[in-house]
């Protein structure tokens, strides 16, 4: 199986031009990459501001107001 199109190795590699596997599928690879990493970054945000709600709600309110309240 060939990821670059070639089946044989014996020519000029001068005149090949891009011998990397996958030529030609650099855009959808981004397009790919730049999805995956808003999503990953979508997500984050909704799992942090889940915890973030439950930290606020944790712990005794009044003890946490006399506290602050000191300083």
């Amino acid at each position: 199986m060939s990821t670059i199109g070639y089946e044989s190795w014996a020519v000029d590699l001068a005149e090949v031009g891009p011998v990397y596997p996958f030529q030609g599928m650099e855009v959808p690879m981004v397009v790919i990459g730049v999805v995956f990493w808003l999503g990953w970054h979508l997500i984050q945000y909704q799992r942090e501001k889940t915890h973030l709600a439950k930290a606020k709600k944790m712990g005794d309110q009044d003890q946490i107001a006399r506290a602050l309240e000191r300083y």
